[in-house]
This record gives C-alpha cells, sequence and structure tokens, in this order.
C-alpha cells in the first residue's frame, strides 16, 4: 500500500459510522429526507395508532370478561337441564364441552356439588378467576398475559348464572383455547384501527393541509422566488383575505418584500449618484486649486482691503477642498474618527457667521451669547459644519419671510452645568412642522425647503454621536426652531475615552 493509501485507511479507520459500517458523512447524504407533508402524515399516523392502543387496554379485558360469561351462561343453561332432567345424554354432554371448549364443567347448589360434563384429558389448573369478584385492573392483566402466552395449562372459571342465590358454575378451560380467541379479537381490532388511523390521517392531512401547508408552500415559493430576483415585482407575494396569523404573515411578507425591493432601488441609485458625485469631486478641486493660486497672487497687491478679504477667503477655500474630498463620507459606514482640539466656541461660531456672510447681512441677524472663554474638546472642522448646517438651516427659514417688519434673528446660547454643555441655536422663524419631528434627523428627509438634500442634521445628528453628545429638537420651544446640542464639557480625558471607543483608531498629536 502507497502512502497514499495508508492515509486514506488511517483516516477511514477514524471516521465516524453507522451500524451497518458506512461512514457517517455518506449515509446522511443517502438518508432521506421527508417533507413537512409525509411528516404531518405520519404523526397523525402514529397518534392515532396511540390512541388505538389507549382504547384497545380495557376493550380486551372487557372481551375476556364478556367471553367467560359467555360461556358461563351456556353451562348454566346445561345445569337447569340436568337439574330437571336429572341426568344428560353422553351426545349432549360432548356438545357442550365443544360448545363452551371446557374440559370439565360442575353445578354447585349449597353444599353439593354436581358434576355436568367432563372431559378425558384435563390438563392441570394453574389459576382461579371469581367472576363476582373480578377487578378491571386483575381483567387487563390476565388478559394480557394470557394473550402473550405468559399462562399455561387451565383456568377455573366460577360464576353465577341467575339461577338463585348460592347456585354457581364451575369451569376449567385450556389457557390456549381462550388465548386464540383474544389472539382472534386483537387481529379484527388491529385492522379496525389501521383503517381509522388511515381513513383519519387522510382527513386531518388534507384539512391541515388546505389551512396550514398550501399557504406556507406559497410564502415559501414567494421567498425563494424573490430571492433571485428581488427587483422582480412579480415574485411580491399576493396576500390572500385570511383573517388568521397566517393571512398576517403573507401581509407582513408582502410589505416586507416591498420595503426590500424600495430599498435596493434606493440603494443602486445611490451607488450611482456616489460615482457621479466622484466624479464632479475630482473636478471641482481642480477648480478650487485654481482658484486658491489667484488668491495667492492676489494677496501680494498692497490693497488693504485686499489684504483683508484675501486670507479670509482662501480658509475658505481650503475649507470647501477639504469638504470636497469628504464628500462621500456619508456613504460610508460612518464619518471619519473626530480629532479632538481645545476650541473656543464663541470664535467657531463668528467663523460661522462670516462664511455665511450673516454679520454683513442687514435682514437676518446672528447673535453670539456664547462666552469667549468658553473652551470644548470638539474636532474643529466637523464640529464647523454641525453648526453651519444648524446656521444654513435657519437663515433659509428666516429667508424665506419678506415682511420687513419681522424679526428674523439665529441665537447661540451654551449653558454648563455637571459633566456637559448644552448648546443651543434657536431662530424666530415659523419652526418645524409636527409630521417631520419623526424624520427629521433621517437621511434624505427634507424638512420642505427648496433645493434641500435631506442631508445636513442626517450629517449633523452623525457628527454630534460621534463626539460622544446628543442632537434633538426642543418641541417645548414657542417661538421657531430651537435645537440642542449635549456634549462632554472640560472633562477632557473622559469625552476622549467615549470618542477613542466609539471610533478604535489611533489620533494625531495635538499641537
Amino acid at each position: 500500500m502507497g502512502q497514499k493509501g495508508l492515509v486514506v485507511g488511517m483516516q477511514d479507520s477514524n471516521t465516524p459510522r453507522n451500524a451497518e459500517g458506512v461512514p457517517a458523512s455518506r449515509w446522511k447524504r443517502w438518508r432521506p429526507s421527508l417533507g413537512l407533508s409525509s411528516k404531518l402524515l405520519l404523526l397523525t399516523v402514529a397518534f392515532v395508532m396511540i390512541s388505538e392502543v389507549l382504547i384497545f387496554v380495557p376493550s380486551i379485558a372487557n372481551f375476556r370478561n364478556t367471553w367467560l360469561r359467555d360461556k358461563l351462561a351456556v353451562a348454566g343453561v346445561a345445569a337447569t337441564v340436568m337439574t330437571e332432567a336429572k341426568v344428560l345424554s353422553p351426545e349432549l354432554k360432548q356438545e357442550l364441552l365443544q360448545t363452551t371448549g371446557a374440559t370439565a364443567i360442575a353445578y354447585t347448589e349449597g353444599n353439593t356439588r354436581y358434576l355436568i360434563a367432563r372431559d378425558a384429558e384435563t390438563g392441570p389448573v394453574t389459576g382461579t378467576i371469581n367472576m363476582s369478584s373480578v377487578t378491571p385492573w386483575e381483567a387487563i392483566h390476565c388478559s394480557f398475559g394470557t394473550l402473550f402466552g405468559l399462562k399455561s395449562g387451565s383456568v377455573r372459571v366460577i360464576g353465577a348464572v341467575g339461577m338463585g342465590e348460592g347456585r354457581t358454575v364451575d369451569m376449567i378451560i385450556p389457557v390456549s383455547y381462550m388465548r386464540k380467541d383474544l389472539l382472534d379479537y386483537s387481529f379484527n381490532i388491529l385492522q379496525l384501527s389501521l383503517v381509522i388511523s388511515v381513513l383519519t390521517a387522510t382527513l386531518v392531512f388534507l384539512a391541515l393541509r388546505w389551512l396550514f401547508l398550501r399557504p406556507m408552500q406559497q410564502i415559501f415559493q414567494s421567498m425563494g422566488a424573490f430571492a433571485r430576483e428581488p427587483e422582480n415585482a412579480r415574485t411580491f407575494l399576493k396576500p390572500s383575505d385570511r383573517s388568521d396569523e397566517l393571512g398576517e404573515a403573507e401581509r407582513q411578507l408582502a410589505n416586507m418584500q416591498r420595503s426590500l425591493n424600495q430599498a435596493l432601488h434606493q440603494q443602486r441609485r445611490m451607488a450611482d449618484l456616489g460615482l457621479a458625485v466622484s466624479k464632479i469631486n475630482h473636478d471641482m478641486r481642480n477648480l478650487l486649486a485654481s482658484a486658491q493660486l489667484f488668491l495667492e497672487r492676489l494677496e501680494g497687491l498692497p490693497d488693504p482691503t485686499v489684504q483683508r478679504v484675501a486670507p479670509k477667503i482662501l480658509a475658505t477655500l481650503d475649507r470647501a477642498a477639504r469638504y470636497t474630498s469628504a464628500v462621500l463620507s456619508y456613504g460610508k459606514a460612518q464619518e471619519a474618527p473626530p480629532q479632538l482640539r481645545l476650541v473656543r466656541l464663541h470664535n467657531l461660531v463668528n467663523d460661522v457667521s462670516e462664511v455665511q456672510g450673516l454679520n454683513a447681512n442687514d435682514d437676518v441677524q446672528l447673535e453670539n451669547k456664547i462666552a469667549t472663554d468658553l473652551e470644548l474638546e470638539v474636532d474643529p472642522e466637523q464640529f464647523f459644519r454641525v453648526l453651519q448646517n444648524l446656521c444654513r438651516n435657519a437663515e433659509q427659514a428666516l429667508a424665506g419671510d419678506k415682511d420687513a417688519s419681522v424679526v428674523k434673528r439665529i441665537t447661540f446660547e451654551a449653558q454648563t452645568g455637571g459633566e456637559q454643555i448644552r448648546l443651543t441655536v434657536t431662530d424666530t422663524g415659523p419652526g418645524v412642522p409636527e409630521k417631520q419631528h419623526a424624520s427629521l434627523f433621517k437621511a434624505f428627509q427634507s424638512s420642505g425647503k427648496v433645493g434641500g438634500t435631506g442631508l445636513g442634521l442626517a450629517i449633523a445628528a452623525e457628527i454630534v454621536r460621534a463626539h460622544g453628545g446628543e442632537i434633538k429638537l426642543n418641541t417645548e420651544n414657542a417661538v421657531g426652531a430651537c435645537f440642542e446640542i449635549f456634549l462632554p464639557y472640560r472633562h477632557i480625558e473622559k469625552s476622549s475615552e467615549q470618542v477613542t471607543r466609539l471610533f478604535p483608531v489611533e489620533r494625531r498629536e495635538r499641537g
């Protein structure tokens, strides 16, 4: 045997096998698989057979008692005839023994016992049955003992046959004779039970198939077809008019299939949109780079206005370039991990005001009530986006009102207490409609403004969560919209650890 054959032989010797010596892996493949319908049919037959067995136990005992009483009744008639005629002919005695199957029959009246008939061959008596005092459990035990051949010889049966008080009939009956009739009765019961079981199982199977299996098979087929072609609307399950649990399952599955189909369409559109945005992003970066070059040349001009404005424009273009490089970040699993730095929140709000042009805007005013010395550990670029999104939304809501007498103001405030800071952004606009409260921070759920994509608040919420905080709409505000941001305050180590748990990456050095 070669080395390969030796290895195979060693593997075969360690492979688990069944009783016939077939490897377990092959045996599993050979093992027949039963469907739900076959299992249901077999279980129904088995349960009906179990019920028949439970019925058979008392019935066999009742048959045995009835059989013995019938034999005693025949012997009682013979005893009556003997009482009147005083004697029985040999032919009548032999016929009586053949009819009852007994080997000896006796009649007792008071203390006197009369022998009615007797066979020449009488086996040993191994037991006595008194029909007047036999209990159901004794009848069951004796019946099964006789049926399974646990008893032998002959049994003595004593019983009254309605001839008056003190009169009884004794019979000696071979156990084999009684066992033959018990076997015949059991075989007939078995045949009847099989017929009843098959008939009952068939009826139950057909009923359950119509009620459960058929709709379940339709559900399984629809699920398989939908898994193969989720974009094909023809694979959707058509719910029936059933009002039970299966009908509800059909309706829920149909709704789930429609929702998954819509989500798949949206996902593919987003993938196409992401590809288009990536191409636009590349061209936009080139345009911004060109604009930065031109502004760098303008910085050399001695004009004071240019010297004052050019750095701000350059900073804005630099920030726009960084935004274009992260424009696809929402399509990823999450935003980039925040790089925490200590920032003065008052100055960050002023930067937002300058970028939005609110300082020079006489129509919409920005009121910065945040203390100038308030320091907060955040990612300055990401948190700037949060504040800018909130400020832009408020400005657009206020700009829609053309009435010059209406106050148009955006207010930034911050309160510290305990281990967190509460930053509020409040405007005097019309507020957020109540029907949009539930989907306010969900992507692509625009608040209704023209040209809105519904990404601003979703991105803001994601960034705030990445900083270990929470953003929500204060619905108790009487005028306008009020957004609240809760963040860890001054506990730098604690907030850093919270962010590190959310984004387990190595942070850049501060400096």
